[in-house]
């Protein structure tokens, strides 16, 4: 692409982002909107409320916190807004985000989750923050036991992730937390889908003017490499192995449907001297920031995880992710793979199927309406390192079982 073409496109300031968020925005290197950013600003800017959909790593964090944070420039206060998010990884990583794009404006955005200290959370609220990212349950909780969580006065309700929230059991704390808060706010519903559930929450808690944006499409992003591996069930490790040696100096998150299979990996990996965590939903919520924080800072570089994770990672620089379990929704495997390829850059994703999980990823590639392109496993050098990795199985099988680690399924 020529400078030319580079300096076509829509920048920030078209979009009538003030100067002090745009040079924050050029720092972290976003220098230009994405379509979803560059159809909901405008009208958040104008005060409408939002309903929008748009695939997972479309920047739509950034989409709801831009206007947000330049109403917050205008006129700022305590608890100034409210965004409720479905996990708790998410919860953290956005408040993050806010106070790194509003560092000038001297924000203070504070996690209300679960799984950490309630008399922590409660001193981070007596300091008054400007913007609360929180899970429903735990809003709810302070706003019914304590006087120290204040709504009546936010300018903004964000529900991210929204799909989401409504299939996790959220809808009668929600209904609860819109009921606190003034009529007069701005709400914003973002979400990968426009699901039904989402489209009746819009009737719950928007403006009957509000804007209707679908970006959605049930699509990948096209800086994507979507590949499958096929191989042999009983040596599925073993060719786990082996991709992970073909992207050794990667970074690289891999996806697993259980707890066990998580800390199993993690184990197995670890004892073949690779740079591995997991993190999954039965850990406490000290553990599974400390193991997101350590992906995140390149003291490790394999990641490996549920489906917990798969909303609640913005790294841009993660290059492959493998689901070394077929998802069994499409949906599912649109969130895990979209952790790479974000924000414009190239990823690689690569799906492990064995002979037990063809018609799954088959239904994949007829919802996405692709074929994807095998990748290929030479068979003898996949096996090379078999034995060494069935002696690594046999301690790991003895520490699962030393440890009674839970096979539940971690989704929250």
């Amino acid at each position: 692409m020529s400078d030319k073409d580079t300096d076509s496109k829509p920048k920030f300031k078209d979009l009538n982002i003030c100067m002090e968020l745009r040079k924050t925005c050029r720092k972290l290197k976003y220098f230009h909107p994405t379509p979803i950013q560059l159809k909901s600003i405008p009208h958040a800017l104008n005060g409408k409320d939002l309903i929008c959909a748009s695939q997972t790593g479309s920047g739509k964090t950034l989409a709801f916190i831009l206007p947000i944070l330049q109403k917050f420039i205008e006129e700022p206060h305590s608890y100034f807004a409210l965004i409720l998010t479905p996990t708790r990884e998410l919860a953290l990583q956005t408040a993050e985000t806010i106070e790194t794009v509003g560092k000038k404006a001297e924000v203070k955005a504070a996690s209300i989750i679960g799984g950490l200290s309630s008399s922590e959370q409660k001193a981070i609220l007596k300091e008054k923050p400007h913007i609360i990212v929180g899970t429903p349950g735990r809003i709810v909780d302070f706003l019914d036991n304590t006087n120290l969580l204040k709504l009546e006065k936010i300018k903004f309700l964000v529900f991210d992730e929204a799909d989401r929230l409504l299939s996790m059991d959220f809808e009668n704390d929600i209904k609860k937390i819109i009921e606190k808060c003034p009529e007069s706010r701005s709400t914003y519903l973002f979400s990968a889908t426009m699901t039904s559930g989402v489209k009746k929450l819009k009737n719950y808690c928007l403006k009957k003017d509000a804007v209707k944006i679908d970006l959605s499409n049930n699509e990948t992003v096209e800086t994507l490499t979507q590949k499958f591996a096929f191989l042999p069930f009983r040596f599925k490790d073993t060719y786990l192995v082996h991709i992970i040696e073909q992207f050794s100096k990667s970074s690289i998150i891999i996806f697993t449907a259980t707890n066990l299979d998580a800390k199993r990996l993690e184990i197995l990996l670890q004892q073949l001297s690779y740079k591995a965590i997991a993190l999954y939903g039965k850990l406490t919520q000290k553990k599974r920031i400390k193991a997101l924080n350590r992906f995140k800072n390149s003291k490790k570089n394999i990641l490996i995880a549920t489906d917990v994770a798969s909303r609640g990672i913005d790294i841009p620089e993660v290059e492959l992710i493998v689901n070394y379990d077929v998802p069994t929704k499409t949906k599912n495997y649109i969130h895990r793979v979209g952790r790479t390829a974000r924000a414009g850059l190239q990823g690689n994703a690569i799906t492990m199927v064995s002979q037990y999980d063809i018609q799954n990823f088959q239904r994949i590639e007829e919802s996405l309406e692709i074929r994807m392109e095998e990748y290929l496993i030479n068979h003898a050098e996949a096996m090379k390192h078999y034995d060494e990795i069935t002696l690594a199985e046999s301690f790991v099988a003895k520490k699962i079982e030393d440890e009674k680690i839970d096979s539940e399924d971690s989704d929250e």
